[in-house]
């Protein structure tokens, strides 16, 4: 249906609690980019938070294939978003509440060219998230805040830093280059576990190039050869000045447009 018809209960607890999760997927030339990856992890957060999964995969993979094909762009991110339901507002779960299931595609933005070659600019800030990153929830208000910070700072992502260690952007993961050998945050609660991060795991892999999953200290930011941040609409970044230092020689460095291209060339 149209946007401006759908209707959802000021009651939904989607709404009153941010009781809710949700999943983005790409999609190019109308078709989805990852699918199967995209639907274990939202049903993996629909489990983790004990929201009755309202759909079978073969029915998930419908609804999807639906909206992509009735979109009047062939490149589109699919956003799902599945709360609790509508109930009388309380805190403990409600007995039968029936999941509220939204859907919507909208045009996928292409990355400019000026920025895959100048590159991106990031920030540091501290990460006040809760404690379970991992979990795909709308309740991203302190996400919200980091980007706001950065844009302010005249950048692109903000670095969340804890306990002096870099995790992850706020709506991206993190790649630091030293020495040749490429780190990322390894998958706990403490960062989202992203699938376009993964599948640059299995580029570098196939490039034959070195990676360590391991805690990245705040300081390594500053001495990195190559920065990257990930993520499913804007695939993988170079980052060039990270709190007004320089990153590397400046320029997104070779191995970055080494996974660039096989990315590319993989999606087509």
């Amino acid at each position: 249906m149209p946007l401006e018809a759908c209707r959802v209960s000021p009651l939904d607890r989607g709404f009153v609690f941010g009781d809710a999760v949700y999943e983005l997927i790409p999609a190019y030339a109308r078709r989805a980019f990852c699918l199967q990856q995209h639907l274990a992890r939202l049903e993996r957060s629909l489990g983790q938070v004990h929201i009755q999964n309202p759909y079978t995969r073969t029915q998930w993979e419908t609804m999807i294939g639906n909206l992509i094909q009735r979109s009047e762009s062939a490149d589109v991110a699919v956003y799902i978003q599945v709360t609790r339901g509508v109930a009388t507002r309380d805190h403990p779960f409600p007995e039968n509440a029936v999941p509220t299931v939204f859907a919507m595609a909208n045009p996928l933005a292409s990355i400019a060219d000026e920025t895959l070659q100048n590159g991106v600019a990031l920030i540091t800030i501290k990460d006040i998230r809760w404690q379970r990153c991992d979990i795909k929830v709308t309740g991203l208000l302190a996400n919200i805040l980091a980007k706001q910070d950065a844009l302010q700072s005249s950048a692109s992502e903000a670095i969340l830093v804890r306990d002096g260690f870099a995790l992850e952007g706020s709506s991206s993961n993190l790649f630091v280059v030293r020495e040749g050998v490429v780190h990322t945050h390894p998958k706990d609660n403490q960062i989202l576990p992203g699938i376009t991060r993964d599948f640059v795991l299995e580029l570098l892999t196939d490039l034959g190039r070195e990676y360590r999953e391991q805690a990245i200290p705040e300081d390594w930011l500053y001495s990195a050869d190559e920065i990257w941040v990930t993520s499913s609409a804007r695939e993988v970044l170079p980052a060039t000045k990270i709190d007004q230092h320089v990153v590397g020689d400046g320029v997104p460095g070779k191995l970055w447009r080494d996974v660039y291209a096989l990315y590319q060339e993989r999606k087509a």
